[in-house]
């Protein structure tokens, strides 16, 4: 396995800068576990799944956590990525090599925080000089929306970026504040939606995986298994634990809505599959040949080349048949990345995802 072969090329202009709009009329590559893959809508997931099937959802809140200061003369962009307590943030900085401990960062007339140390990984700790509610009113008011590097939007005017990426950038899940990056196959969803799959006797549930900036670091090592994930927080609650249990105990299948609700169920299942009450950080790397205990089908979006969350999408229907997949959906146009369509996988069995 070589990092190469995750790789391809995409045409500039079939990655997404806006979501469908409605959300649900997206496009969907369905990929079985056998047979010919099909070209559908966001919309037709109802029909697609099984009364009886169990979706999950990763409810985390985007925070706006990308800053804008000066140190200096010098201008510091900032993108936020764990809270440490105490006003303390782990944070990735442009011109990271520039900064000093002791440094001061303004933000603003009423925020500021001062560089304490370099992170080995390249990150710094950065201490603000506020916390808790008053810190988050001040990151509303002066922080914008952490969109991909991707997802171009133009400089100057409102250093909180473009107000309709508050509401594009969100799932209607989103309720435990905390992450950095959204959940993108949650983006899909409407409430219309959620009643179609009540009336279909598809049932769901959410966990909540706060999404970090890792998730589009680029692997570097030839060897993807030299690869490093970046530690993520999550929990699955005894509730959801059980829900999932119950909808395997009586046939039904699991549906992970999105790589991150995969990796935290698979975090949270003991050897047998059965899913446990989880709490914690997770830095579960999925490549191709993993054996899955907790899902059966995974609704994913269209990923960048040579990145984890590509291996994880090989993972689950072999490295081959998701390159044949890509292939297809550039032929057909379908729109990559955050704001792009998405695909519905049917998990393979160990033996022919190799």
């Amino acid at each position: 396995m070589r990092l190469a072969d995750f790789d391809f090329a995409l045409p500039r202009d079939l990655i997404a800068d806006r979501p469908a709009e409605p959300r649900d009329s997206a496009r969907l590559l369905v990929l079985p576990a056998e047979g010919e893959i099909a070209d559908r809508h966001i919309a037709d997931l109802p029909q697609l799944l099984r009364p009886g099937d169990l979706l999950v959802f990763n409810d985390t809140k985007v925070i706006p956590a990308r800053l804008v200061g000066r140190r200096g003369l010098a201008t510091v962009e900032v993108t936020l990525a764990r809270d440490l307590g105490g006003g303390g943030w782990r944070a990735y900085a442009k011109g990271a090599r520039r900064l000093r401990p002791g440094d001061r960062i303004e933000f603003a007339a009423d925020l500021a925080a001062e560089m304490v140390e370099k992170c080995p990984e390249g990150e710094v700790i950065l201490r603000f000089d506020r916390e808790g509610g008053a810190f988050r009113e001040a990151l509303a008011r002066y922080g914008a929306m952490p969109l991909p590097p991707y997802i171009k939007r133009q400089r100057g005017g409102d250093a909180r970026g473009d107000p309709r990426d508050r509401t594009d950038y969100q799932t209607i899940f989103a309720r435990a504040e905390g992450a950095v990056a959204a959940p993108t196959a949650g983006l899909h969803f409407t409430p219309a939606l959620l009643d179609a799959f009540t009336a279909r006797g598809v049932e769901w549930v959410t966990v909540t995986l706060h999404v970090g900036p890792g998730t589009f670091l680029p692997v570097k090592a030839e060897d993807p298994r030299e690869h490093r994930m970046h530690a993520e927080w999550g929990l699955v609650s005894a509730e959801a634990a059980h829900r999932v249990n119950a909808v395997r105990a009586r046939g039904g299948r699991i549906v992970a809505v999105g790589t991150t609700s995969l990796r935290l169920l698979e975090s949270a299942a003991a050897k047998s599959g059965e899913m446990r009450e989880f709490s914690g950080e997770t830095r579960l790397f999925i490549l191709p040949g993993y054996r899955f205990r907790a899902i059966d089908l995974l609704l994913t979006n269209f990923h960048l080349p040579r990145s984890t969350l590509l291996m994880l999408a090989a993972a689950v229907t072999g490295l081959d048949r998701i390159k044949s997949a890509y292939a297809h959906a550039i032929a057909e146009r379908y729109r990559f990345f955050s704001y792009g369509d998405a695909c519905l996988i049917e998990r393979r069995s160990a033996a022919s995802s190799q």
